[in-house]
């Protein structure tokens, strides 16, 4: 009886001084890394906005993993037909708590190479929305984006 006592105060003990959970404490943040698919894509000119995707029979992925990005672009007619397209893109990216900039380094624009884009980027269970300025003079881009992704299974 004696050491049922002993083991029970000394349960009790431990459990006090155990660290308590602190309330105030995030939850830790999600991984970019994965495989997201375009939902929606908005493009904001001088307060204009226009949507852009979906797209019918079109379909857009954008990959992560530690320190790059794909995304890729195609019909789901297999390239065949008179609405046949393909674009894809790919470079380096870092992300520093929901600041995000990607240095596109591949694009089958090929004007769009060797840029810099900075973006926020907020992530919600399965949905990631990427926005913001793609400005490229020599282009005459200057142009708000609001990406939606959601992610797909492994």
């Amino acid at each position: 009886m004696k050491l049922l006592k002993l083991i029970a105060l000394s349960a009790i003990t431990l459990a006090a001084c155990s660290p308590k959970p602190d309330a105030k404490k995030s939850a830790p943040a999600q991984s970019i890394n994965g495989t997201w698919k375009l939902v929606s894509a908005k493009v904001i000119t001088k307060g204009d906005t226009l949507s852009t995707f979906p797209v019918e029979n079109q379909e857009m992925i954008k990959e992560f993993n530690g320190t790059h990005f794909a995304f890729f672009k195609h019909d789901i007619n297999k390239g065949k037909g008179k609405e046949a397209t393909f674009d894809a893109g790919s470079g380096t990216y870092t992300l520093n708590g929901d600041k995000y900039e990607e240095h596109l380094q591949y694009c089958s624009f090929r004007d769009w190479e060797n840029l810099k884009f900075s973006f926020t980027v907020k992530i919600s269970n399965d949905t990631l929305v990427q926005r913001g300025i793609e400005k490229i003079d020599s282009l005459n881009v200057n142009h708000e984006i609001v990406e939606t992704y959601v992610r797909l299974p492994l």
